[in-house]
């Protein structure tokens, strides 16, 4: 696996930190559950899109989870790790299977569900971790997914016409080209 080089450690880290700074800034009530995976799983989509490192979707899932756990941000303290570090290992798997992903708009839209869908996961640790009923836990856990699965393909769905361009602009190489 090549190293992670300066420069696409430090896009990693402002996709982290675009990610996390889009939830400061909407932390709406809109009673609508999921809406916080739009800017997530855009963010992810793209920086793995962007940088040809294996693990960049993982690696700025943990530097936003590490950052939104010392902040404070959202309930379950350190499980909310696992709010970021599902959805993005879902990404870089998904990456290893179809590395041209940022460039066809369903298979942006079926990766952010589908990375999204690790949703029920983590509530599911989360609501066990605070000794919720079994019946309730499972109820609570599809309600939650489902929203996070419509608003990730949506973000997912944003994904392809930025890859294309930064693509043209040359601030991204085809994958295609890649020697990595």
């Amino acid at each position: 696996m090549p190293k992670l080089q300066l420069k696409d450690a430090l896009f990693l880290g402002f996709c982290a930190v675009f990610i996390v700074a889009a939830k400061l800034m909407f932390r709406w009530h809109l009673n609508i559950s999921g809406h916080s995976m739009f800017f997530t799983m855009f963010f992810l989509i793209l920086a793995r899109a962007s940088v040809q490192y294996r693990l960049a979707a993982s690696f700025t899932g943990l530097l936003a989870g590490l950052v939104s756990i010392m902040l404070g941000m959202g309930k379950g303290g350190p499980l909310l790790l696992l709010k970021f570090l599902l959805p993005a290992l879902v990404t870089d798997m998904a990456f290893l299977l179809t590395p041209m992903i940022p460039y066809s708009l369903w298979m942006c839209i079926l990766t952010g569900g589908l990375a999204s869908a690790s949703k029920f996961i983590s509530t599911i640790v989360v609501d066990w971790a605070v000794g919720m009923d079994p019946d309730v836990l499972i109820n609570h856990a599809i309600l939650k997914s489902a929203g996070a699965v419509l608003f990730g393909s949506l973000g997912g769905l944003l994904v392809p016409p930025v890859a294309r361009k930064l693509r043209a602009h040359g601030i991204i190489h085809d994958q295609r080209t890649s020697t990595r």
